[in-house]
């Protein structure tokens, strides 16, 4: 039997932490281990290693979900999935965030069951959680430099990234492209490398940023 994903939750109502707690932890195959109050709780539980996901307010006192996830993804080689949580989703807080290094985002007003998917999804698929509000919010942020190494990418690197940006997974891409999937995972970590990024949420970002989408 495959154990439990293990979910820390961070923020600085406990209002919202205890109905995130009865929620997650009615599922058989999701455990709320850690809950904290801040960002600082929140690199703490990651320097822990007790959580594979921290579902962590944006909008915090004293450390907030931005500064957080910035030292937790600096500190650590292999950091906890972190999705941000927010009150509106073109926040220019979560455009920050998922610039940081958060995986993706989610609403305090989701669907139970979309809570549900989202928190499995970041963490055991390799699909991009919810591409076209990463869409909406990349076309709302300031426009910035292209990032460095988006010259550098080989045509199918090119490709294979535009379509992760349009939330294929792997499997999807190499469907599409007529590859094997290791050949996109291949790829994929070749872009990954170019672009000095650590994962598909930030070379999506870079995409955009670049005007590959």
């Amino acid at each position: 039997m495959t154990a439990p994903l293990r979910i820390a939750l961070i923020d600085d109502e406990a209002l919202i932490r205890t109905g995130f707690a009865a929620i997650i932890g009615a599922e058989p195959d999701l455990e709320v281990v850690a809950q904290g109050a801040d960002g600082i709780d929140a690199v703490a539980i990651a320097r822990s290693g007790k959580a594979d996901v921290l579902l962590m307010d944006v909008r915090m006192p004293t450390v907030d979900g931005i500064q957080a996830t910035e030292r937790i993804v600096a500190e650590m080689a292999a950091p906890p999935k972190i999705l941000v949580v927010t009150t509106f989703d073109n926040d220019d807080y979560v455009w920050q965030a998922l610039r940081a290094g958060a995986d993706g985002f989610l609403l305090k007003r989701t669907r139970v069951e979309d809570l549900l998917v989202a928190v499995r999804l970041v963490a055991r698929t390799d699909a991009l959680l919810f591409p076209e509000a990463v869409r909406r919010l990349a076309a709302a942020a300031p426009a910035r430099k292209a990032p460095k190494g988006i010259g550098d990418l080989s045509d199918r690197e090119r490709e294979v990234l535009v379509l992760a940006a349009r939330g294929l997974s792997n499997q999807e891409i190499a469907a599409e492209l007529y590859l094997g999937r290791e050949t996109v995972k291949t790829h994929l970590s070749g872009v990954y490398a170019k672009l000095g990024v650590r994962d598909r949420t930030q070379a999506v970002i870079a995409a955009y940023e670049g005007g590959l989408v």
